[in-house]
């Protein structure tokens, strides 16, 4: 590296995350590059993250209350020596390279921020890890070089842009879109972010399904809208693009027909969907028998049980032993998944076949009336838009892995919508009954 070189200050806050922080700082230690400084703020944490950070020849910093990652993140900024910081989530591994690309980029004078990417192959193996991460990787490389906005999980800023902005806004007290908020600031105010796609870490987290759905929507899709609203701009990129709010539209309407079918045929017409439901999510299913998570089994044991009784009800006996022999047959697969030779060979086709008969017999029981017609249209049209989403996970994980992943994918869209119409009415709301709070501002746009 250059004499030249900015010097880089590392900045990870933490929160009872001792071990996946002992491993972000691992990684650390095996950067190409050392960081000139290396800072842990400790949002008081009641494990030994402090001791952990210290172990690694990081300096602590601490809160003087639990006040969440944006004010740790501002205490970190002002103490820091270095020129430029790098923002890094307690959870995150950088690669060997990612410190000197970062450097690398800073050398051009007229990049005020930058933010990574998480790479393609996430730590945790479970399905709903997988498929979210890679999601976040997938939006990240598929969105415009000149980003609008900014992103603290592995995102480095000049410290003297940072502290001439205010940093981030400290009223988000819970991980949200501190991070994007800044961005919008910056970007309103000319500055220069760039998305580099090299620039990669490793995300450790592990997603369960509620924890996902609260990140999504309570986190991320409601104080996003609200920003949007506030600043009366919708961009075109990253997962707001126009492609994604068309099929936030299209799902809703295919909700709306799903729910006029529900009516018109009642169980004739949900004992075949929640089959094919049932069967998209095998991989889900055979996850959670994997990691014996009883949430997802007793999902899938009362899923089955459902369509079961609806078939029998209905007289569609072509679905009951397909249902219940997906049990059995989720644990064969299980239990040869990884071997190779002869035996996973066999155990693949059977498994293809097996869908294959069980989506033919489906089919057969489902309604042949017009009104299912624009339903299907409908939902091809979804799949379409987001194809290039669906090719790239079968693409890394295959297409059994996609197949799983497109049901979570249509629920995204519903929950965006959803966090769309709760976001309006509450900055409705505030407009009309709430005094706006008075904000002093700088040439520069400072909050």
């Amino acid at each position: 590296m250059s004499d030249l070189a900015p010097r880089l200050t590392v900045v990870i806050p933490v929160f009872n995350g001792s071990a996946l922080l002992k491993q972000a700082l691992e990684a650390m230690s095996g950067s190409r590059v050392k960081p000139f400084e290396l800072l842990v703020v400790d949002d008081c944490s009641t494990d030994d993250s402090a001791a952990v950070a210290r172990a690694y020849g990081a300096q602590v910093l601490r809160t003087e209350s639990q006040s969440g990652p944006a004010r740790a993140r501002n205490l970190g900024a002002q103490a820091a020596r270095g020129d430029v910081l790098f923002f890094l989530d307690a959870d995150v591994c950088v690669h060997p390279e990612t410190i000197e690309l970062v450097l690398e980029a800073f050398s051009d004078p007229e990049l005020d921020a930058l933010m990574g990417s998480y790479d393609d192959d996430p730590a945790e193996p479970d399905f709903l890890s997988q498929y979210k991460n890679l999601m976040h990787c997938y939006v990240h490389h598929n969105s415009r070089s000149e980003a609008c906005t900014f992103w603290s999980g592995c995102g480095a800023i000049r410290r003297e842009v940072f502290l001439a902005y205010s940093g981030f806004d400290e009223s988000y007290a819970r991980p949200a879109i501190e991070d994007i908020e800044l961005g919008y600031r910056l970007t309103e105010a000319g500055r220069r972010i760039v998305l580099d796609r090299n620039v990669q870490v490793k995300h450790l987290k592990r997603w369960s399904f509620w924890n996902l759905l609260k990140t999504d929507i309570f986190d991320r899709g409601i104080p996003w809208t609200e920003l949007i609203l506030r600043d009366n701009h919708m961009p075109n990129d990253l997962n707001i693009q126009l492609s994604q709010r068309v099929s936030v539209a299209l799902v809703y309407v295919l909700t709306l027909f799903g729910m006029a079918c529900s009516v018109y045929w009642r169980g004739y017409f949900l004992t075949p969907f929640f089959a094919v439901v049932f069967f998209l999510l095998g991989r889900y299913w055979l996850d959670g028998a994997a990691k014996r998570s009883k949430g997802v089994l007793l999902a899938m044991f009362g899923t089955g049980v459902t369509i079961v009784a609806l078939a029998w009800w209905h007289r569609m006996m072509g679905i009951i032993p397909l249902v219940v022999l997906t049990f059995p047959a989720l644990l064969l697969r299980h239990r040869y998944e990884l071997k190779h030779g002869p035996r996973g060979t066999v155990l693949s086709i059977a498994t293809v076949l097996y869908f294959v008969l069980a989506l033919v017999v489906i089919g057969m029981y489902l309604p042949h009336h017009p009104l299912a017609l624009p339903a299907a249209l409908i939902l091809l049209l979804v799949l379409v838009l987001n194809s290039q989403f669906y090719i790239f996970l079968a693409e890394k994980r295959g297409r059994w892995f996609t197949l799983a992943a497109i049901p979570f994918h249509l629920l995204y869209h519903f929950y965006n919508g959803l966090s769309f119409a709760v976001g309006l009415v509450r900055h409705t709301w505030r407009q009309a009954f709430q005094r706006p709070t008075v904000q002093a501002t700088s040439d520069h746009g400072q909050r």
